[in-house]
């Protein structure tokens, strides 16, 4: 049984057509004010044609937002109404006041997690709910899966940050800077190196995908030890072990890189994170986890490019098959 908390009445509804145009909808929720003022999160719906009977709720990683219109698209062709909840200070939610995708806690999503759960399930009246993440959103929503003991049809996770990347005195130093986080929390950390990643995505770079800048930078976006304190002490809580009560889809690319150039190598790895380290903490999600890497594939896998974006949709057409009932 859910644990959401209804702690208020829910809003009306308040649909307004969204930046991506019909018949993509967003609606905005007001949050309780932080520590930098007035705090929102959006959450968008496709409306396709014909009756729904099952919710797809996704949540994007780190410096990103809802713009993936064919993965939802996806969905919505198999019979799922589909939303997309853009973060506090991330996206749509992104404010002139904000620290950009700055939070101490990876509890503070829930707020937010919580009221679009509760949207979709008593407002909107759909009660068989997939999970969908990618990248650090995968940490956070397998957190909220586990801590709200969500009654879930299924949880896809798409490149999950489960882990740091590189070798076992960089992780100790992150550990360091935990501790750092506890007390200087708004100290910014160094960041090396160029915006490969953006870059292959973008059409105005190398890539084919065409979204805001401003909502997803292209060069790497500050981090700072408050920030980077919450995302390992909920590494740590995941490497201890979760209950999810779904079947969980891990999707990864076959292998990861470390580019020093922008080459032909950028698209068809993850260049982000370690996908050895998602495979290695995977199967501590759930009781029932399939993990499936993808040759070619990019982080974001449903951005790779065409022919390895069709082969995860194979996979995850596969997986929902399986294990999704309907």
């Amino acid at each position: 049984m859910s644990s959401v908390p209804a702690v208020e009445p829910l809003p009306e509804a308040s649909w307004e057509t969204d930046v991506l145009g019909a018949p993509y909808v967003v609606e905005t929720l007001a949050l309780r004010p932080d520590a930098e003022g007035a705090v929102e999160a959006n959450l968008v719906r496709y409306d396709s044609p014909g009756e729904a009977t099952r919710a797809v709720l996704h949540v994007h990683g780190f410096n990103d937002y809802f713009f993936h219109t064919e993965y939802a698209e996806w969905w919505a062709e198999r019979g799922y109404r589909f939303y997309a909840l853009d973060l506090r200070k991330h996206g749509r939610s992104l404010r002139p006041h904000h620290t950009p995708c700055y939070i101490e806690d990876i509890g503070d999503y829930y707020e937010e997690l919580d009221l679009a759960w509760r949207i979709i399930t008593e407002r909107e009246g759909l009660n068989e709910v997939v999970l969908s993440a990618h990248s650090t959103g995968g940490l956070t929503a397998s957190l909220w899966a586990h801590d709200r003991q969500l009654p879930l049809a299924g949880l896809v996770l798409n490149a999950p940050w489960v882990d740091m990347h590189g070798p076992f005195w960089m992780r100790f130093g992150t550990q360091v800077m935990r501790q750092v986080g506890g007390y200087q929390p708004r100290r910014e950390l160094p960041r090396g190196g160029p915006g490969f990643y953006g870059q292959s995505l973008h059409k105005d770079f190398a890539g084919e995908w065409d979204y805001n800048l401003e909502w997803k930078s292209v060069e790497p976006r500050p981090v700072y030890a408050g920030w980077l304190r919450a995302v390992r002490t909920g590494h740590l809580r995941l490497h201890q072990g979760l209950d999810i009560q779904s079947p969980v889809l891990v999707l990864t690319s076959a292998s990861t890189y470390r580019p020093s150039a922008m080459d032909e190598e950028v698209f068809s790895h993850d260049i982000v994170l370690d996908v050895t380290q998602m495979r290695r903490w995977a199967t501590g999600l759930a009781r029932v986890v399939s993990v499936v890497g993808i040759p070619g594939a990019m982080h974001d896998v449903v951005l790779s490019r065409p022919a390895v974006r069709a082969r995860a949709y194979e996979e995850l057409d596969r997986w929902s098959r399986a294990y999704l009932t309907g």
